[in-house]
């Protein structure tokens, strides 16, 4: 039934409901409103909170709200066969109601509200928007008509909600990549040229009034045209060399708006805080703006027009900036990204690919040959050699910010140029020397466009040869044994910096070996309390150029990173963490040079991390320490230690669920490590691991994929089944009950327990092993039942013994699982025995228990041209072949049951024969995707179907020998490497005076004692041809009459038949 205006109090206060913090009464609210959503005239009562005018100070209602119009767009708002669609006709009142509702107050609600009109944009326009603006029959005027029209009589706040819509919905449309939908956005970009001339002619109303500073101004008159400027999005002309020539017309205006915004910068600082605020938000946003303007038209804007003069003014403001606005980081940082762009440009790459001679059609390659080298020399003109020099020193050498003259007062030296942004100033001394570890991230970790030190650092990364020369400059006007902070000394700090970034450019023109047996170690060896300095930028050139360190040179190189390790500034020290990490995790480590270091090395780290007071610093030495664990194997002497250390900083990271990650990730390693020795930390480690898997814990989201992995390498290196462990598994099925995000990681989990767990395992938790089969088959996806189905292959061949007859079996429900038998176990787990909470058997069995839904995965459709079902159905038929040769009565039983008839039609899945001859036909279907082993299982399984007295079974006489005979004389050929090694002892490790017997090798010896390998096919179909001939006489005989001759011969051939 439609919701109506006498549904609105309902709305409002389920949605009320929906934030309260009483879980008990938020669930009722949020199911209620999930009921709610799919009826007409929801979205309609949505819209009458959102725009209702009493409820203007309900914010967060009205927020949520328009959340829950946004999810019903995308579910209702496209006529689908599988939910109901909103109506045309509320549509259309929907639409109407946005667009009339455009002087919306709440930044928050007006930005949802443009997200919304852009949504439905998406989906129906121009289709359902296309009526000319005033047009009749109840049409909708067309969007950008009715948007323009309120344009022009709208005041600040209103014209800045429609270039908000416009920017979005212009943005969505853009997005859309079919033909015809591309032609509709180039012909709605024709209805919106009036933009930019507006924003030209607001722009220059804007400059004059600053020119005259009017006091009546009010600085949204520009901000409103922010959104204007990302508006037009044309299609990028990197691959068709199309010029898109607004590119031409916009780049420069935007230049040309900065400079004169600019020109205002300094003489507004002190006298007009506002609108200097406003000026340093518009031209950092307009240089951001031409910057996405090179990456999208690379080609466009590298015209003579456009590139030269954005590249000379941002070059010129990076090497020669205004003293004010060296204050200005974020434009700084913004013209050194564009500068940075601009040179990485791979359209811009010269291309040395030749021309075919006489070659009269110029090829688009050509064409845009013929640019980049263009633009290559309109980039030599720019960056002669001299200002590359001049460029490396700025960026090198000097400071950025306002506190330089404390800066010369400290050092009593006048910096050169004063317009630099790497070198350390007075501020950042102070910040070393007061909060190391704050200054180490900031510099260390942030975003290279997010600062801008790392921004330089990062740009002359590109200016890399010219480096050297400054290199060594700056050594030798500091020696090693200069220990006064003097400008000599920033200058020698800041030139190891840019070396430590560019050591690939470097590695050409300068020797590691050579430099660190000459300067670094002999600064490693001043420990003078100023050269923490210094210190801190040897350990990064340490870690950055571990890939040039040879072998004679790691040696040293590890010393010296441990002696920074013990540094006692806390930046030094956490620089070599992170150096050490680099150089452990390379692949050309040296373990063996670095082993006797491992005690101070962890001592030290043990150290650290009770010095440390931040997050990201505790991070960093764990990591460390994992790293440390994961690639050095001598751990064991250091397990005790470790051990108290785990224990320690779990304590104290409570509540720190990254930190904990951290310590689940590190405590993995250790197990590893430890191999089969790891119960020695079960004391600690266990319940450790109960909370990384304990779904009732508040930091479950974040802790439960490592805690998970951290339970699979418990259980992979576990020597035997840890009681503590064996209670932890029903946490594995609340898991899977909660969601299949870890499907992979509990399966193997699931695997660990039954190889290892055995009959113990499956007697004390039965019931939840059916229950966690119950939810995975046919729940997940054909990956997901890939990796299950070998583990439930592993459970029917635990130890089971076969039996022929399950009416022997006494089926009672008061029976403690304890008590029973493995074969009971075993069919109760495959869904035959009832459970405690089922009265009885028929009831039961009216659910889909695991063996009815293998078979439905067997019986359900074709797979012809779908590989992974096709081997989904071939393991699940062969699970259900060696059911059915391990317990025949069983799955005779089941197939003929009328609950599993019923199951299939509802199912849709048509029978038209006996339930097991169905799955006959889909062995022999299968055989030829199946493996050796599954191949035995299916000749076994079919060869007990001739014993059967169903007459159809003559009709499949021929195929079934035939399979038979291909499975016998093909035995030969099915001894895989893995089953003919033979020695036992590779996959088990020496444990005491025992050897304790592996995973993989207890996998095997399931595999080897598996009863089928020791049946013989060939015994079993001469036998049961034997009876089948008894059951059915003179029919059988006529049946075999109809073989063809060579293959009754290869019959006889296989069975040994005279």
């Amino acid at each position: 039934m439609a919701l109506s205006a006498s549904d609105l109090g309902t709305i409002y206060s389920l949605l009320t409901n929906s934030m309260s913090g009483d879980e008990s009464v938020r669930k009722p609210a949020e199911a209620a409103l999930s009921q709610f959503e799919n009826r007409p005239g929801f979205c309609s009562c949505l819209m009458e909170v959102i725009t209702a005018a009493d409820l203007a100070s309900q914010v967060d209602v009205r927020l949520l709200a328009s959340v829950y119009f946004k999810n019903s767009i995308n579910r209702y708002w496209r006529n689908r066969r599988d939910s109901a669609a909103i109506s045309s006709e509320e549509k259309n009142h929907l639409r109407q109601k946005l667009l009339s509702h455009l002087r919306e107050e709440n930044d928050k609600i007006a930005g949802l509200l443009a997200v919304l009109i852009s949504k439905i944009a998406r989906l129906d326009y121009p289709r359902e928007w296309d009526v000319g603006f005033g047009g009749g029959g109840g049409g909708l005027p067309e969007l950008f008509s009715v948007l323009a029209h309120k344009l022009q009589s709208a005041d600040v706040p209103t014209s800045h909600r429609i270039f908000l819509i416009l920017f979005r919905t212009l943005k969505e449309l853009s997005t859309k990549r079919l033909t015809a939908d591309q032609r509709n956005y180039a012909e709605t970009k024709k209805k919106v040229d009036f933009l930019w001339s507006l924003w030209q002619s607001d722009f220059q109303t804007i400059i004059h009034r600053f020119s005259t500073l009017a006091q009546s101004y009010t600085p949204n008159a520009l901000e409103q045209r922010h959104d204007e400027l990302y508006l037009i999005r044309f299609p990028s002309d990197s691959k068709c060399v199309q010029e898109v020539r607004p590119v031409k017309e916009v780049s420069p205006a935007l230049l040309e708006a900065t400079q004169s915004l600019l020109a205002f910068y300094s003489s507004f600082q002190k006298g007009h805080p506002k609108f200097w605020d406003f000026i340093k938000r518009a031209c950092t946003k307009l240089i951001k703006v031409l910057v996405a303007i090179q990456g999208r038209h690379p080609y466009s804007f590298g015209d003579k027009s456009v590139l030269p003069p954005v590249m000379d003014f941002c070059l010129n403001k990076i090497s020669d900036p205004d003293p004010d606005i060296l204050s200005f980081e974020q434009f700084l940082i913004q013209c050194m990204v564009m500068v940075k762009c601009v040179l990485e440009c791979k359209e811009y790459k010269l291309n040395l690919t030749g021309r075919v001679m006489d070659e009269s059609v110029i090829t688009m390659e050509q064409m845009k040959k013929n640019i980049s080298n263009a633009v290559g020399g309109v980039l030599t003109s720019l960056l002669p050699s001299e200002r590359i020099v001049l460029l490396c020193n700025v960026l090198i050498r000097s400071n950025h910010k306002h506190y330089f003259d404390l800066m010369i007062v400290a050092l009593g030296f006048w910096v050169h140029k004063g317009n630099h942004f790497a070198l350390l100033i007075a501020s950042d001394l102070e910040e070393l020397y007061q909060n190391p570890e704050s200054f180490h991230h900031e510099q260390d970790m942030i975003q290279w466009t997010e600062k801008l030190r790392p921004c330089a650092e990062a740009l002359y990364i590109l200016l890399g040869p010219v480096v050297v020369s400054i290199l060594q400059e700056a050594m030798n006007a500091c020696p090693t044994s200069v220990t006064e902070i003097t400008p000599g000394l920033l200058l020698k700090d800041a030139a190891y910096g840019a070396a430590a970034y560019v050591y690939y450019e470097l590695s050409n023109y300068l020797s590691f070996k050579d430099w660190f047996n000459g300067a670094l170690s002999l600064e490693l060896s001043n420990d003078h309390p100023n050269m923490c300095i210094i210190h801190r930028k040897v350990a990064l050139i340490l870690g950055q150029w571990v890939s040039e360190i040879k072998a004679d040179t790691k040696r040293p190189v590890y010393c010296g990173l441990i002696r920074l390790l013990e540094d006692k500034d806390l930046s030094v020290r956490l620089a070599a963490c992170r150096s050490l990490c680099l150089h452990i995790e390379d692949a050309n480590f040296s373990e063996q040079e670095f082993l006797d270091l491992l005690p101070i090395c962890f001592d030290s780290c043990f150290k650290l991390v009770e010095e440390v007071q931040e997050f990201d610093s505790k991070v960093q030495v764990l990591n460390l320490i994992s790293v440390l664990i994961g690639h050095v194997h001598e751990i064991i002497p250091f397990a005790n230690k470790l051990v108290q250390f785990f224990q320690k900083v779990w304590e104290e990271a409570s509540g720190e669920s990254l930190l904990q990650i951290q310590i689940l990730i590190a405590l993995r390693n250790f197990v590893v490590e430890l191999g089969y020795q790891s119960p020695t930390c079960y004391n600690v480690l266990l319940p450790i691991l109960q909370s990384g898997i304990n779904i009732n814990s508040p930091d479950i989201l974040n802790l439960l994929e490592d805690g998970m992995l951290l339970w699979e390498a418990t259980l992979s290196h576990a020597p035997a089944m840890e009681p503590r462990l064996l209670a932890y598994f029903p946490c594995l099925v609340e898991i899977m009950e909660r969601s299949f995000d870890h499907l992979q990681v509990a399966i193997n989990i699931f695997e660990d327990y039954v190889v290892l767990g055995g009959i113990e395992f499956l007697r004390m938790h039965a019931s939840n092993v059916a229950k966690l089969l119950d939810l995975i088959v046919g729940n997940v996806n054909d990956r997901g039942l890939l990796s299950t189905l070998p583990v439930i292959d592993i459970l029917v061949q635990k130890r089971i013994r076969p039996i022929r007859n399950i009416c022997e079996m006494e089926m009672k429900t008061t029976k403690p699982f304890g008590d029973f038998s493995g074969t009971e176990v075993f069919v109760m787990i495959l869904g035959v025995l009832p459970c405690r909470s089922a009265p009885t058997y028929q009831q039961y069995f009216a659910s889909e228990c695991s063996s009815c839904k293998l078979i439905m995965i067997c019986l359900s459709g074709r797979d012809d041209f779908e590989p992974s079902k096709a081997a989904v159905k071939t393991s699940s038929a062969a699970i259900l072949a060696r059911i059915l040769v391990m317990n025949t009565n069983y799955l005779a039983q089941l197939t003929a049951e009328p609950s599993l008839s019923l199951l299939l039609q509802q199912a849709d899945i048509a029978v038209e024969e006996n339930i097991l001859l169905c799955l006959v036909d889909i062995w022999l279907d299968k055989i030829d995707n199946a493996s050796s082993d599954q191949k035995r299982t299916f000749g076994l399984a079919l060869s007990i179907i001739l014993t059967l007295r169903l007459p159809q079974v003559l009709d499949k006489l021929d195929q079934i020998l035939s399979v038979c005979t291909s499975v016998i004389l093909g035995a030969n050929d099915d001894l895989t490497e893995e089953e003919s090694s033979g020695d036992n002892t590779s996959s088990s490790k020496f444990h005491g005076e025992g050897i304790i017997p592996s995973r993989e090798y207890r996998k095997r010896q399931i595999k080897f004692s598996d009863p089928i390998k020791r049946w013989s096919l060939e015994n079993s179909v001469r036998q049961n041809l034997q009876t089948c001939a008894t059951l059915h006489g003179e029919s059988f005989n006529s049946a075999i009459s109809r073989m063809h001759p060579a293959a009754f011969a290869q019959l006889k051939q296989a069975l040994k038949m005279p």
